[in-house]
């Protein structure tokens, strides 16, 4: 049976992962029309929090999901704002 935070970090691991190949291909084309600059700032504000919530509460499966996608997200928010 898994544990608790066995289930967390395989949460974290996928939902994670799943901005690595938007953050890739924005870096690749230099481009990103497709992606909303209202979505990402709430998303980003939203990833903060979370990361906060888990500092707070010591749940370090979301400690360390947050952190990762955070860097993600911010990474394709600052493209979708540089590359306007």
């Amino acid at each position: 049976m898994l544990d608790t935070d066995t289930i967390g970090y395989l949460a974290a691991t996928f939902t994670t992962t799943a901005f690595i190949p938007q953050a890739w291909l924005t870096w690749k084309t230099r481009r990103a029309e497709g992606v909303s600059l209202m979505m990402y700032s709430i998303f980003v504000v939203g990833i903060a929090l979370w990361l906060l919530y888990g500092l707070l509460s010591h749940a370090w499966p979301v400690v360390v999901a947050n952190v990762i996608t955070l860097m993600l997200a911010s990474f394709i928010l600052l493209m979708k704002i540089v590359y306007k």
